[in-house]
């Protein structure tokens, strides 16, 4: 079987998609501690950005499921010194057998990893996506409210690669309605809400962006934010925090939505994109949310091993 790689979420099948989420929630539950099915493989964890929990989660996790790690830091490949990342691919598959890897950049260089057949790549995020953030969303959502299918959630915030692979994902559920209110000149790329909303039309489902703070939906189940500078970007205004003023996640979002609860991919800044009271306050799940990471990772992991050697589902 062709080795399985996580580069965007347009790599899975719906039923994958279902898939990684339950044996994320399996993971979480404390059922799987005693399962190795990565014992005697090797997977390298390459982090060329910044990162807290999603580097700590795929290295956690992969050790937990019986494989061994090699860690690299931005400043120890010799990409730094002019050799491709074609040959630096073609190095790697034939001692690894998977690598996780956040580049912030473009999300060819993952393919061009991915390109010798041998090696499952994982995108741990990229410029125009974070799938796997978007897995352990979805782990989360699982979790605390026992499905997916159905719910209602508001995300305030950039249309940053958090949003993109949550619109991405979601909208491959039944019933569910996500509203992303994105401030002016922030939103989705237009590629990306056609997308979303072709396959809402396919499971019944609706993605909806507006980008002001007017007429806020009522009732939703989550409200989600994500910090407004993120890793590897800028912004085109010098007033980009003027314009993302309105948009910051208050306990008065809640007088419409008293049962909802809040997520945050991490990390935050109390006091911009969302008040010390939400954020530590007893609607957030973020930090739940944060430790579903590393399940989650161990279902990828999992997954994407599952074909190379022969175990199935």
């Amino acid at each position: 079987m062709p080795t399985r790689h996580l580069i965007t979420l347009n790599d899975l099948t719906d039923e994958d998609l279902r898939h990684i989420v339950a044996r994320g929630a399996h993971f979480a539950s404390g059922a799987g501690r005693d399962e190795r099915p990565l014992a005697g493989q090797v997977v390298g964890i390459y982090f060329r950005k910044t990162s807290t929990r999603t580097r700590t989660a795929f290295s956690s996790g992969a050790l937990r499921l019986g494989a061994q790690i090699v860690s690299y830091g931005p400043d120890d490949l010799q990409t730094n010194t002019g050799e491709t990342i074609e040959d630096t691919g073609r190095v790697m598959s034939r001692m690894l057998d998977m690598l996780v890897a956040r580049t912030a950049g473009d999300p060819a260089e993952m393919r061009a990893l991915a390109g010798d057949g041998r090696m499952s790549v994982v995108n741990a995020m990229s410029a125009d996506e974070h799938p796997t953030q978007a897995l352990t969303d979805l782990t989360t959502l699982q979790r605390h409210f026992g499905r997916i299918d159905g719910l209602r959630l508001l995300y305030i915030g950039e249309g940053n690669n958090t949003a993109v692979a949550l619109a991405l994902a979601l909208s491959r559920f039944s019933g569910v309605e996500l509203e992303l209110r994105t401030p002016p000149g922030y939103g989705l790329a237009p590629e990306v809400l056609e997308r979303a909303r072709a396959q809402a039309a396919r499971t019944g489902s609706s993605v909806v962006e507006h980008h002001h703070m007017d007429g806020l939906p009522q009732g939703v189940d989550v409200v989600y934010t994500t910090r407004w500078q993120t890793t590897g970007t800028s912004k085109p205004d010098a007033n980009w925090r003027e314009i993302f003023a309105p948009f910051q996640v208050t306990e008065a979002l809640w007088e419409n939505s008293p049962q909802a609860v809040f997520l945050h991919d991490l990390p935050a800044h109390r006091g911009e994109e969302v008040t010390a009271e939400v954020l530590d306050g007893h609607r957030s799940i973020a930090f739940d949310q944060a430790e579903n990471k590393m399940h989650s990772a161990m279902a990828v992991l999992e997954w994407c091993r599952a074909a190379g050697n022969g175990s199935g589902r």
